[in-house]
């Protein structure tokens, strides 16, 4: 089965796109939402595009997943007011004022920065999910 990477953005709410659809986008205020809004979206997309007579990605005319993928931004977004920007910022060694430039997107993390931003994610996760 293919899969097809959606990238979800914030700006004032969570956006999402993927590059094997252009045109196809949508928005929610929630992250579950812009989720549920993009396969309601590429769906409605598609439609046309086959009622319009226009050629259909090759990777979408058999069976497919969406793969959704947030950017820090989103990420960081979707964690504010669950998790304490002090938490994320010992288990990534990014410091809180940096983590809020992140959010606020007044500045784009460097690749590397955005893998620790992950990696701490998940070594959070972790750290919850070993509590008994």
């Amino acid at each position: 089965m293919e899969k097809i990477k959606v990238q979800i953005t914030w700006l004032d709410n969570y956006g999402a796109y993927s590059e094997v659809v252009p045109g196809c986008v949508a928005t929610n205020d929630t992250f579950e939402g812009v989720k549920e809004s993009y396969r309601e979206a590429l769906e409605f997309h598609l439609e046309g595009m086959k009622e319009d007579g226009d050629e259909i990605p090759e990777l979408l005319k058999g069976e497919y997943e969406l793969e959704f993928e947030a950017n820090t931004q989103a990420l960081l977004k979707l964690l504010d007011g669950k998790v304490t920007r002090a938490a994320l910022a010992r288990v990534t060694g990014i410091n809180e004022r940096q983590l809020g430039h992140y959010i606020t997107g007044r500045v784009t993390p460097r690749p590397s920065n955005r893998e620790k931003v992950l990696e701490g994610v998940h070594k959070l996760g972790e750290e919850l999910l070993s509590v008994v």
